[in-house]
């Protein structure tokens, strides 16, 4: 069997045999004889529904491909073990990794992760999928299960991109981020379509808008699983009109947004972009009523200087500082 037989019997084998796994990421059940396969639910709040029962039913068909290849698991130490050369996500959320790894601590690990021999480090190993099994396994100190298969980097890079596909598990804007991040590799784009199960128009599109909103402003908001492609698209249009994106820094240092989850800070950034900007002081120069010019403002892109003139009023800088946190409070409220 080839290479590319062998990574295609991985993905679409239907051996009904094994039994029951873990709840969560690693929870898997027997797909009863007659019941559809798991299809790609839309983004959104019904795409949220659809990954959570995506990686339920995925998990034990992923684990019945591999027994059906006719694979051998192996028990690897995850400090042999390096991440994909490729980012598909943005960080997931501390519940969900320690819902999988209690999962494993108590019913161990029922799905194996495919890992490569490390193609630059003797020894080692590079991990296809399963990564946050790895992670777990590792916090653990336990062995990880894993099948360790000869994979070139497109091979690797479409098991990667398959399996997050058919578990419904990645965000829209985190698709769109991992189609990117293979096009800077250097990949063919038929290689990112067929990693993300895509069609060319839907892999033009997910590179639109990752191209389009700085990395920056995506990592401040986060995966944001419920938020889909019109919205994204959307925040793409907003930034390209030019809008200043300032209040963006106010909010990353405010501890009330990141507090919030990661769809809850979308709208969030939404709205700071639309707000209208903060009146800015008509004066550069402010004078007391003696008409001494006291205070000395001045602008720089991303900054604001204040200079007193101590020699006209000694210790007003001083003065101003012991004010502060009450007038960065009324800042605050005043905030988009």
């Amino acid at each position: 069997m080839s290479r590319k037989d062998t990574l295609r019997s991985l993905l679409t084998a239907r051996d009904r045999t094994l039994p029951d796994g873990n709840p969560g990421e690693e929870g898997a059940r027997p797909v009863p004889e007659g019941e559809a396969p798991p299809q790609h639910v839309r983004s959104g709040a019904v795409g949220a529904m659809g990954r959570s029962l995506g990686k339920i039913t995925h998990a034990a068909q992923e684990a019945r491909a591999l027994v059906a290849a006719g694979e051998a698991v192996v028990d690897l130490d995850p400090a042999l073990i390096d991440l994909s050369f490729v980012s598909d996500r943005l960080g997931g959320a501390p519940a969900d990794h320690a819902a999988l790894t209690e999962s494993i601590r108590t019913h161990g690990q029922q799905v194996p992760i495919l890992v490569r021999p490390h193609p630059g480090k003797a020894g080692r190993y590079q991990v296809a999928y399963g990564h946050r099994r790895l992670l777990a396994a590792a916090e653990l100190g336990k062995r990880v299960r894993a099948v360790v298969r000869q994979l070139s980097d497109a091979d690797l890079v479409v098991a990667q991109g398959q399996e997050n596909s058919a578990r419904l598990d990645l965000s829209y804007i985190e698709r769109a981020l991992f189609a990117a991040a293979i096009e800077d590799k250097g990949f063919d784009r038929s290689v990112a379509m067929a990693a993300l199960h895509v069609e060319k128009t839907q892999l033009s599109r997910l590179l639109a808008v990752a191209r389009s909103i700085p990395v920056d402003i995506i990592r401040l908001i986060g995966a944001a699983p419920a938020t889909g492609r019109p919205r994204w698209t959307a925040l793409a249009d907003l930034i390209a009109s030019g809008v200043s994106i300032e209040p963006l820094g106010r909010l990353a240092d405010d501890p009330g947004f990141r507090a919030l989850d990661s769809d809850a800070k979308f709208g969030r950034v939404v709205a700071a972009l639309r707000a209208p900007p903060l009146s800015r002081p008509a004066k550069t120069v402010w004078k007391d009523a003696a008409g001494r010019s006291l205070v000395h403002f001045r602008r720089e892109e991303g900054r604001a200087q204040v200079v007193v003139d101590e020699r006209l009023a000694p210790a007003f800088g001083d003065f101003i500082m012991s004010q502060m946190t009450a007038l960065f409070q009324a800042y605050q409220l005043r905030k988009p």
